[in-house]
């Protein structure tokens, strides 16, 4: 995986995830990957990577913007302000949970980053988007 920082978009596969949604005009592929990342099993770092991108849609679309400067953040914030669809309640439950399984035990993406000098950074950004999706 190509990863430059450990903001929500510093890393390809979020990038392309946020490409992708580009051309959707609904929450489905959203809840769709959340739905992945809360399945069972390991939550293999791909799709720990593109989960953490759709709970950064979700706040944004709450009114709870981002402060990434690597493009995807501005890519996302036109794709919400074409849409005004508000975030129910159980979806933004499904995005607080999704971010317990990223940083959980059984995630691949914790561990990569665990072994990595910037873990604490990492863990800090997650911790950030957690508190812009429940706010």
């Amino acid at each position: 995986m190509g990863t430059w920082s450990v903001d929500t978009y510093g890393n390809d596969y979020a990038l392309d995830w946020a490409q992708d949604l580009q051309e959707a005009g609904n929450l489905e592929p959203i809840e769709s990957t959340l739905d992945y990342a809360l399945g069972d099993g390991e939550l293999e770092a791909p799709f720990g990577a593109e989960a953490l991108a759709a709970i950064d849609v979700l706040a944004r679309l709450q009114g709870n913007g981002g402060d990434e400067d690597d493009g995807g953040g501005a890519d996302i914030d036109r794709w919400v302000a074409q849409r005004k669809q508000k975030v129910s309640p159980a979806l933004a439950g499904k995005a607080l949970r999704a971010i317990e399984r990223v940083l959980g035990e059984q995630s691949e993406l914790r561990q990569l980053w665990q072994e990595s000098e910037h873990y604490e950074e990492w863990r800090a950004a997650v911790l950030a988007l957690k508190a812009r999706v429940a706010a």
